[in-house]
C-alpha cells in the first residue's frame, strides 16, 4: 500500500494500519481505533489540500456551467494545422461527438494528424473501451482537407498552426474571410497575446484564445483567454465547446503566457540559474520529484520540447523583460543550439529510447552533463530546502502577480489551473495553498534569502501586506 500511495499521500497507509490494529477487536473497539486514525489524518495539510481541491473543482465547474449556459453548442468544428496538436484536437472533438474538419497546407501534415487520431483510437480499441466499428465511425467524422471549401458550415474553429505571430495572423485572417459572420475563431497559442493576434481580424469580438495542453487527450485543462475585444458570446461558446470535449475550462485574461505558462517560465528560469550556479540537473529533478512534481524540470523541458520552451522563453522575456529576461547563457539555449530538443529528437537533458510498447524511456546522458559543465560554475551540492525554495519562489510570486492584475479571478481557479495544467502536486493543493501552509511570513523570508539572484524573487507588495496582516489566500 505504501509503495502504491507514495510518501506524500498518508491516507491509504493509515487505513491499512487502522485495519491491522483492529484485528481481533470488537466492532465498537475497532470504531474507536478508526476514529483516532481518522482524526489524525483530518488535521494534516494533505487533507486540507485535497478537500480544498475538491471545493475548488466544484466552484470552477459551476462557473464553467454558468458560462456554458450563455454560449452556443458547437455542432461542427474545424482545426487549422494538422500536426500532433491538431490531430489531438480532432481526436478529442470527434470522440466526443462533434464532427471536425482538419485543415493543413500539406498532405504530409494531414497524414500526421490522421495518424495521431488513429493511434489514439486504436489504443481505445486495444484496451476494450471502443469497438472497431465505433473507431471507424469516429475517424469518419474527421474530415481532412487542404482548402477552406467546407468552412462555410463550420461554427467553431481552433487555430493550431506553428507558434509564430506572423503566420498565425495570416492564417486567422484567411480563415475569417470564409467563415459565417457568427462563427467563433479561437487560437491555441500558448504564449502570444490574443489582443495582438486579433489585430489581423475584421471581427475581433468573435475571437479569443483556447489553449489546450499536450497531450490533448490526457490533459484536463483548457485556458480560455479573453482578449481586449473578445465578446462574452465568444468566451461563452468557447467554454461550451471545451465542456463538450470533456475538458475543464478556466477563463483568464490576456497577457504574455496567459496564466499557466506565465507562471511556469519563472520556474524554468530558476532552474537555469541553479545550473549556472553549479547544481546538477539530475539532483534538481530528484528533489523536485520528491517535492511532489510528476517529473523534475529537466525532464519536463525534454517532454515539452526544448525548441518549444526556447521560443516561449523569448516571448515571455519580451513580455516581462524586468523579470523574465535572462542575462546569462542558459542550458536550454545550449540544448537548442545543439538540436537536442528532448524526447522528440531522442536527446535533451536526458537520452530517450523507446521500450517494447513504444514509450520513451529516460536514461542518463554524460554528453549533456559535459555540455552544461562548460557554461556553469564549479559543481557544488545544494541543500534540498535551498533547491525547493529557489525553484518554487519565482513561480509563486508570479501567480500572486496574476491575481493582483486580475489575470485570473480567484485563488481557487489559479490553483486548479496549475494542478490540471502542469501537474502541481495535488497533496499540496496548488501554489497558493502551499504558501498558506508554509506561512506567508515564512514564504516572504524564503524569497528574501534569494533576493539577489534575480528580480523574480522580489516579493509582490500585496503578498507582504497579506503576511503583515495575518491574512491567507484561503480562510
Amino acid at each position: 500500500v505504501a509503495a502504491q500511495a507514495g510518501p506524500n499521500m498518508p491516507a491509504p497507509l493509515t487505513a491499512a494500519k487502522s485495519m491491522e490494529k483492529s484485528v481481533g477487536l470488537s466492532r465498537d473497539e475497532a470504531l474507536e481505533v478508526e476514529a483516532k486514525f481518522f482524526a489524525r489524518l483530518a488535521l494534516t495539510n494533505e487533507a486540507d489540500s485535497l478537500i480544498g481541491l475538491f471545493l475548488n473543482e466544484q466552484a470552477v465547474s459551476k462557473k464553467a456551467r454558468d458560462w456554458e449556459s450563455a454560449g452556443r453548442k458547437v455542432s461542427r468544428a474545424a482545426v487549422l494545422g494538422a500536426g500532433t496538436m491538431g490531430g489531438g484536437v480532432a481526436y478529442q472533438s470527434a470522440t466526443c461527438g462533434v464532427p471536425i474538419v482538419m485543415k493543413d497546407i500539406a498532405e504530409k501534415g494531414l497524414d500526421i494528424g490522421m495518424r495521431e487520431a488513429s493511434k489514439l483510437l486504436a489504443g481505445q480499441v486495444n484496451r476494450g473501451r471502443m469497438t472497431p466499428e465505433a473507431m471507424a465511425a469516429v475517424l469518419g467524422s474527421i474530415q481532412p482537407t487542404l482548402d477552406y471549401s467546407t468552412f462555410g458550415n463550420v461554427d467553431f474553429v481552433v487555430e493550431a498552426v506553428v507558434e509564430n505571430e506572423g503566420v498565425k495572423k495570416r492564417v486567422l485572417a484567411e480563415c475569417e474571410a470564409v467563415l459565417g459572420s457568427d462563427a467563433i475563431l479561437a487560437s491555441n497559442t500558448s504564449t502570444i497575446s490574443i489582443t495582438r493576434l486579433a489585430q489581423a481580424l475584421k471581427r475581433p469580438a468573435n475571437f479569443c484564445g483556447m489553449h489546450f495542453f499536450n497531450p490533448v487527450h490526457r490533459m484536463p485543462l483548457v485556458e480560455v483567454i479573453r482578449g481586449e475585444h473578445s465578446s462574452d458570446a465568444a468566451v461563452a461558446t468557447t467554454v461550451a465547446y471545451a465542456r463538450q470535449l470533456k475538458k475543464t475550462p478556466v477563463v483568464v485574461r490576456d497577457c504574455p503566457g496567459f496564466l499557466v505558462n506565465r507562471v511556469l517560465f519563472p520556474y524554468f528560469g530558476a532552474f537555469n540559474a541553479l545550473l549556472r550556479d553549479g547544481a546538477d540537473f539530475r539532483e534538481v529533478d530528484r528533489v523536485m520529484q520528491k517535492f511532489g512534481w510528476p517529473m523534475g524540470p529537466a525532464h519536463l523541458l525534454d517532454v515539452v520540447g526544448i525548441d518549444v520552451a526556447h521560443h516561449a522563453a523569448g516571448v515571455m522575456a519580451e513580455g516581462f523583460p524586468e523579470r523574465m529576461r535572462i542575462d546569462f547563457r542558459t542550458a536550454v539555449e545550449l540544448m537548442f543550439e545543439a538540436g537536442r530538443f528532448g524526447q522528440k529528437t531522442g536527446a535533451g537533458f536526458y537520452r530517450y529510447e523507446q521500450d517494447k510498447r513504444g514509450k520513451p524511456v529516460k536514461t542518463a546522458d554524460p554528453q549533456a552533463q559535459a555540455m552544461i559543465a562548460g557554461i556553469s560554475a564549479a559543481p557544488r551540492e545544494f541543500d534540498e530546502q535551498e533547491i525547493v525554495e529557489r525553484m518554487m519562489v519565482p513561480m509563486c510570486n508570479e501567480l500572486v502577480r496574476c491575481l493582483d492584475e486580475d489575470i485570473v479571478d480567484s485563488a481557487g481557479e489559479a490553483d486548479m489551473a496549475l494542478v490540471m495544467g502542469i501537474g502541481f502536486p495535488v497533496f499540496r493543493g496548488g501554489a497558493l495553498r502551499y504558501m498558506d501552509h508554509m506561512g506567508l511570513a515564512e514564504f516572504c523570508a524564503a524569497a528574501d534569502r534569494h533576493a539577489g539572484i534575480a528580480a523574480v524573487y522580489g516579493v509582490p507588495e500585496s503578498l507582504r501586506a497579506r503576511a503583515r496582516d495575518g491574512r491567507r489566500f484561503y480562510s
